[in-house]
C-alpha cells in the first residue's frame, strides 16, 4: 500500500517535454524480509522466544526503491525475481503496490527468492539470511552494434535514461551500468560498504570518478580519508566528488559541496527507535530527492533525517518507509506540541511550501503487507 500523497510531485515545477520518464534507476538483489517484532529481548540459544508481530516485505535493494517511490519519484528498478510464490509477492507489491517501473526486471526460473528474517527488539536488529547469487546479471551495457546481443530471458537491457541513478560501490569492482547512466546524463549516488580487504583506498572505487554524491557513513568515511574528524573527512571526500555527505548516526549528519566549499551540518530529530532497518535507504531517498529538486544543501539534509527519523519509529524495512502523508501528518502535529524550540521548527520551515494546508492526524495508521493473505 502506498503512502504517498495524491498531488504532491517534488519535481513538478522542474518537469519538461523532453525530460527522461524515469526519476531515479537502481538495481540489486530483492529479498522477501520477514520481520518478527515486539520481542522484549535478544534470542537465548535452547530457548523459544514469542513475538508479539510479524510482518512480511520486499527486502534489499526493495527498501531504497520503495523510499523513493513513496516520496513521488518515478522509480525504474532492474533485478532478478524469484519464480517462487515470495517471487510473486515481492513483485506484485513493488509494481502494484508502490508502482515501481519493473520493466528492467525479470523472472528467473527454477530460482528461489533470497529471504532474510529479522528479528527486532531494544530498537536494534537481528538478522538471518538465506539465498543464492542469481544466474545472470541484472544491468548490462549494451553490446556494439557490430555484435550480436546474447539471447535469452536473463539477459537484461541497458539502464533507461533517467534523471538519477543509486549505486552501490565495493572495492575493485566497477559496474559497466554505472558509466553508461553517467554519459546518459544521470546524477549518480553511491554508498559504500564496509571494506573487507581493510585497504580503505578510495583509488579502489572505480566508479565513484562518475559519482554526483558520496554518502558513507562516519567510520568508513574517516577511514577511508584517514582522517579522524566525520567533518574533516566530508571535507576530503569534497575533494574527489562534487557532493560529500557524510551520515553521523544520532548526530545527524554533515555535508560538503565540492563545486562551491558550502557546508552544511544539520543535528539528528530525537525519536524512539524500534526498528533502524532501511533508515539508511530512506535518508539516501530523502536527499536525492532534495538534490534533484534543486533544494538548499541544509534543506536536503534536514528532509533526508526527517524520513530517516520517521522511518525508524516503524518496524521493517520498506513497510517503514514514509512517505508525504507521514511527513505532514508529523509537521501538522509537531507545531503544535508545546515547548517546541522555534530555531528547530524552523529548519522545517520549508516544508510549508510542499505540503498541503491539512494533514491526517498523527500517528498515521500504518499497512502491513503480508503473503498470509490476499484481496
Amino acid at each position: 500500500m502506498s503512502t504517498e500523497t495524491p498531488g504532491i510531485d517534488p519535481l513538478l515545477a522542474l518537469r519538461a517535454p523532453r525530460d527522461p520518464a524515469c526519476d531515479v534507476f537502481l538495481t540489486g538483489t530483492v529479498f522477501l524480509d520477514i520481520v518478527f517484532t515486539g520481542l522484549d529481548s535478544a534470542p537465548v540459544r535452547g530457548t523459544e522466544s514469542w513475538a508479539r508481530g510479524m510482518g512480511s516485505s520486499p527486502g534489499g535493494v526493495a527498501n531504497m526503491a520503495t523510499a523513493l517511490a513513496r516520496l513521488g519519484l518515478r522509480t525504474s528498478l532492474a533485478a532478478a525475481f524469484g519464480d517462487d510464490h515470495y517471487g510473486e509477492y515481492c513483485w506484485d507489491a513493488l509494481e502494484q503496490g508502490e508502482g515501481i517501473d519493473l520493466s528492467m526486471s525479470h523472472t528467473v526460473p527454477g530460482w528461489h527468492s533470497p529471504v532474510t528474517v529479522s528479528m527486532a527488539y531494544e530498537g536494534e536488529r537481528t538478522m538471518v539470511s538465506h539465498g543464492h547469487e542469481a544466474p545472470a546479471p541484472t544491468v548490462a551495457v549494451a553490446p556494439p552494434p557490430t555484435e550480436p546481443a546474447p539471447s535469452g530471458p536473463a539477459f537484461p537491457r541497458c539502464p533507461p535514461r533517467a534523471r538519477a541513478a543509486i549505486a552501490s560501490l565495493a572495492p575493485g569492482r566497477a559496474e559497466p551500468w554505472v558509466a553508461t547512466a553517467a554519459r546518459d546524463g544521470a546524477l549518480i549516488f553511491a554508498d559504500v560498504g564496509w571494506d573487507e580487504t581493510g585497504r580503505w583506498d578510495l583509488d579502489a572505487l572505480p566508479d565513484l570518478a562518475h559519482c554526483e554524491a558520496f554518502l558513507p557513513n562516519a567510520e568508513e568515511a574517516m577511514r577511508y580519508t584517514r582522517t579522524d574528524c566525520p567533518r574533516a573527512a566530508a571535507h576530503a571526500l569534497a575533494e574527489r566528488v562534487p557532493l560529500a555527505v557524510v551520515t553521523l548516526g544520532a548526530e545527524g549528519a554533515y555535508a560538503v559541496d565540492g563545486r562551491t566549499g558550502a557546508a552544511a551540518a544539520v543535528p539528528a530529530i530525537e525519536v524512539e527507535a524500534l526498528d533502524p532497518t532501511g533508515a539508511g535507504d530512506v535518508f539516501v531517498a530523502g536527499f536525492v530527492t532534495g538534490t534533484l529538486a534543486d533544494w538548499p544543501l541544509a534543506d536536503r539534509l534536514a528532509f533526508a533525517g526527517l524520513t530517516a527519523a520517521l522511518s525508524v519509529q516503524e518496524f521493517g524495512g520498506s513497510l517503514s518507509a514514509p512517505g508525504w502523508a507521514e511527513v505532514a501528518a508529523w509537521w501538522q502535529r509537531i507545531r503544535t506540541c508545546a515547548g517546541q524550540d522555534p530555531a528547530a521548527l524552523e529548519r522545517y520551515a520549508f516544508l510549508d511550501d510542499l505540503l498541503p494546508t491539512t494533514a491526517r492526524a498523527w500517528p498515521l495508521r500504518r499497512a502491513v503487507p503480508t503473503i498470509g493473505f490476499r484481496q
